[in-house]
């Protein structure tokens, strides 16, 4: 969302009568607000309804159109967006219009002729409220990503990259098609913690992940399948597709020494490549399996290479399970 760098201090006041604007204007920017003017119900709807929209808003009760109970309905109608404190401003001052406004969806009520000390407090609040909840959100999403990347490389975990795997398996016995995974292995990454301390090597797999990430797609998955392997799912990918992808993974982890405190070091990555087509289907744990088995050779054959699962791995393991195979943990 593409908000102004103080979005609170910017303020909507809907107003058709232009004496109580003008006053009302006035005391607001004397306050330090930047005020944006609507002159009825519709244009205060459009204009909170933009990206840029204003988190505080003070809306006229009594407006041509569109009045402001019938505003504050249709903006709490569209709860995929930041919160907007709303004040209303009227002449009616009976119970039933105050429960009436409320209702509607308004945070706050304020009579005419209004005090201004009081509209000021009153606004204050509503700073105070919207400061709150952004920062409640915040929290919630940085316990959210916490819960779904690893620590170390801020790519997803294990679990998350995992359940990514078995959903595009899920997509693709809806839908067709291919996709591939790439499982990576970083070569003698134990000799790295061992020689230069466990803190660069902490810092050669932040490089690595750096690296590997600005190789792949914006729609991939990265993930840390555990210790200094990785496994990248990469949805609509064919054989080639997704060896070229783990051979520019490759070239770009060795392309230069990674530098850290204990020195400049030189790395290279193991790749294991396999693909799970229409022609030969693989479930999620299959497909692991047969990409390990890929990786295993790229050991074997001396590191540094790609290799994508062979024909008698295909022959071997390709066994079309039932749907709900996949969607049951305890049938992997």
């Amino acid at each position: 969302m593409n908000l102004d760098t103080k979005p609170k201090n910017r303020i909507l006041i809907a107003e058709d009568d232009p004496v109580s604007r003008r006053i009302l204007q006035s005391f607001l920017v004397k306050w330090g607000y930047e005020v944006i003017v609507a002159v009825d119900g519709a244009q205060a709807l459009a204009i909170l309804e933009r990206m840029d929209f204003p988190r505080l808003a003070v809306l006229d009760w009594m407006m041509p159109g569109l009045e402001g109970p019938q505003v504050c309905q249709k903006i709490r109608n569209e709860s995929n967006r930041a919160y907007i404190y709303i004040l209303l401003l009227t002449a009616r001052n009976q119970k039933e219009d105050i429960l009436q406004g409320l209702e509607s969806g308004a945070d706050d009520y304020l009579t005419k002729p209004f005090d201004a000390q009081e509209l000021r407090a009153r606004l204050l609040v509503g700073q105070r409220i919207l400061d709150l909840q952004d920062n409640l959100i915040a929290a919630q999403e940085e316990l959210l990503f916490q819960a779904t990347h690893d620590a170390l490389t801020g790519v997803a975990n294990r679990s998350v990259v995992l359940d990514t795997l078995r959903r595009e398996r899920s997509r693709q016995m809806r839908e067709g098609g291919s996709f591939g995974i790439v499982l990576m292995d970083l070569d003698h990454f134990k000799y790295v913690n061992d020689q230069y301390g466990h803190l660069s090597g902490d810092a050669v797999l932040q490089e690595s992940t750096r690296r590997l990430t600005q190789c792949v797609r914006p729609y991939d998955t990265v993930g840390r399948y555990g210790g200094e392997e990785f496994l990248i799912v990469a949805p609509s990918c064919d054989a080639m597709g997704a060896l070229g992808l783990a051979e520019r993974i490759r070239k770009a982890i060795e392309a230069t020494p990674i530098t850290t405190d204990a020195g400049e070091i030189s790395l290279t990555a193991s790749l294991g490549v396999a693909i799970s087509s229409e022609a030969a289907p693989f479930e999620a744990q299959v497909l692991l399996q047969i990409a390990d088995d890929a990786l295993y050779r790229a050991k074997e054959h001396g590191r540094n290479r790609c290799e994508l699962a062979v024909s008698v791995d295909l022959e071997k393991k390709a066994s079309p399970a039932p749907a709900a195979s996949l969607l049951n943990p305890e049938s992997k």
